[in-house]
């Protein structure tokens, strides 16, 4: 209509007044969350392929900056040619190296399987031991590693395997602030109980590849939204 006075659009709150929302809200309480996921997703397990804990811990190995589904394709000849630590610790490097190297990065996970493979012959008769103190005295094999292997493979809750899916979504959830991961493991082990440390991770990475997606959440379909505190709020990570 002529003389109108037309209306500005209002503008969308800045990155930073959006932070500080989520700052100010209160976590996602845990035994919804817990409950929610289980329900949502009942199959979450460790989607790695493996039959024993040496294999795990090699598997996981490669799957650093790797899908699982691209280890899963590799890790059949790789035990197929040098089923146990022994076998793969006398392995020729650029043998290796050829066997992963579609996992990417081969070269060094070559020289970090065939280090942590000598070491599990020298130290433990090349038997994954199931101590954390004594996982990690292996070359390549850091705290995540570690988690892993003693969470699926014996069962045992040491600690919260933090990837990058665990670390966004627990920053989502107010369950964190942090970003350093062994930070973020440290508030996750607070908040949640030790029985659901193994299980906690596997849901956030499921609920993560299939719903809360990193750059375009579909939050209008995700079961958490009556308590989700990034609910209305712009996401970043």
């Amino acid at each position: 209509m002529a003389g109108a006075k037309v209306l500005a659009r209002p503008k969308a709150a800045p990155p930073k007044r959006a932070r500080a929302r989520v700052a100010a809200a209160k976590p996602i309480p845990v035994p919804f969350l817990l409950r929610t996921l289980k329900k949502a997703h009942p199959g979450a397990r460790c989607s790695l392929d493996y039959r024993n804990a040496f294999e795990l811990l090699v598997a996981t190995i490669l799957s650093a900056q790797c899908t699982d589904e691209r280890v899963n394709r590799t890790t059949p000849e790789v035990f197929r040619r040098w089923p146990d630590a022994r076998a793969l610790g006398d392995a020729d490097l650029p043998e290796i190296e050829e066997a992963i190297r579609s996992t990417g990065f081969f070269r060094m996970k070559a020289k970090a399987l065939s280090a942590m493979s000598r070491d599990l012959v020298e130290k433990f008769g090349g038997q994954p031991p199931a101590r954390l103190e004594d996982l990690v005295t292996l070359r390549g094999v850091g705290r995540k590693t570690a988690n892993v292997v003693l969470g699926n493979a014996f069962g045992i809750n040491e600690g919260v395997v933090v990837d990058t899916h665990v670390g966004r979504l627990s920053r989502r959830l107010g369950l964190t602030r942090e970003a350093d991961p062994v930070k973020v493991e440290q508030d996750l082990m607070k908040a949640i109980p030790r029985r659901e440390w193994t299980l906690f991770s596997h849901l956030l990475i499921h609920h993560g590849r299939s719903t809360c997606i990193a750059r375009k959440p579909r939050c209008s379909v995700c079961p958490l939204r009556a308590e989700c505190p990034r609910v209305g709020v712009t996401i970043s990570a």
